[in-house]
């Protein structure tokens, strides 16, 4: 298990002044926590920040967003990034669920504030407040088009909302709880949802229909995941002809991160479970990398890798702190995870 070193949030703010200090921690599993800050002398010859590390920790490479940050004694070295921008003023609270549309060019997001808000990505100039859900609404995301946007409340409600207008075009009735997490098949025509009622569901967004029930689980479904399944896989065949409204489901697995510690595969048109693997501690979300390669992460701060085509050992165990993993997603050849610490 590795060491972790972290810097305080805002040390891109805190050290863009002369004695500017930013603090830093080092923690390995079953030792003590080796303290220590970096400060903020000045300039270097060259034109740089001159920056200096306390006793056990030594500074790297330094640019205008970036820090190169070592600890010799735990045999740990992190890159820290500076925000390209922040935008403090979209929400009061803590921001949930967050998407950016296929262009780039809008941003939606949900927060503990009570509202969901479209805006702009380049400026963070609020566009569009989206109102109609009851009590929290736990996850947003854009359609590919960009122009449409899926959510879904703790008022077991799904909705489907215009970003140009901020109308509320089709809302689903179904689940008995509060809907967790989304998915979009392909470009849209029908879409997935999980909740805390242990169902995770498909939709007709043109017929405003549920489609059917994917599983049912003894748990709530804390995230899903859609995607295409490598060819030597066999999905299984549905039990009964599907509906000529499901679009796109062929080929495809569903994941399901659930409560219960398991991480579950399923064939997305034939409902027939493809694998259950037991985790450490409930699963909070979880992704695809490619169509072999999956990841999924644990309330308890692992993020483990597997091979959908042999889930008997994960390929990789991943834990950098004991912090929930609550997001996932592939990003060039790797990956970027949240956690809550």
């Amino acid at each position: 298990m590795a060491a972790t070193l972290r810097i305080q949030s805002d040390w891109s703010r805190a050290l863009s002044r002369d004695e500017g200090e930013a603090w830093l921690s080092c923690r390995s599993p079953g030792k003590p926590t080796l303290y220590g800050s970096v400060t903020r002398r000045g300039l270097r010859s060259d034109g740089g920040p001159d920056i200096a590390a306390s006793e056990g920790f030594v500074v790297g490479e330094v640019s205008k967003k970036s820090i190169l940050i070592s600890c010799p004694h735990e045999n740990v070295s992190t890159k820290f990034l500076a925000p390209y921008t922040s935008f403090s003023r979209i929400h009061q609270k803590s921001i949930t669920c967050l998407d950016i549309s296929s262009g780039g060019g809008l941003g939606v997001s949900t927060s503990t504030d009570g509202t969901m808000k479209i805006w702009q990505a380049a400026n963070g100039e609020i566009r569009r407040l989206l109102e109609g859900h009851v009590y929290d609404v736990n996850c947003c995301r854009f359609f590919p088009s960009g122009l449409v946007v899926l959510s879904g409340g703790m008022d077991a409600q799904l909705k489907i909302w215009s970003a140009e207008d901020a109308s509320c075009v089709v809302t689903f009735k179904g689940h008995k709880a509060g809907i967790l997490d989304t998915a979009i098949v392909d470009r849209g025509r029908n879409v997935l949802s999980c909740s805390r009622d242990g169902t995770a569901r498909l939709w007709d967004c043109g017929k405003s229909a549920c489609l059917g029930t994917i599983t049912d689980c003894d748990c709530p479904i804390n995230g899903i995941a859609v995607g295409t399944a490598d060819s030597s896989l066999n999905l299984g065949s549905p039990e009964n002809p599907p509906s000529e409204r499901e679009v796109g489901t062929e080929g495809k697995i569903l994941l399901l991160a659930r409560e219960d510690k398991k991480l579950q595969g399923v064939g997305l048109q034939s409902r027939q479970p493809l694998f259950l693997f037991v985790g450490s501690d409930a699963f909070n979300c979880c992704t695809f990398l490619s169509s072999t390669y999956i990841l999924a992460g644990t309330q308890d701060g692992n993020i483990y890798q597997l091979d959908v085509r042999n889930t008997n050992a994960p390929i990789q165990v991943i834990h950098r702190s004991g912090a929930p993993v609550l997001s996932l997603l592939p990003y060039r050849d790797g990956f970027i995870a949240s956690q809550g610490n």
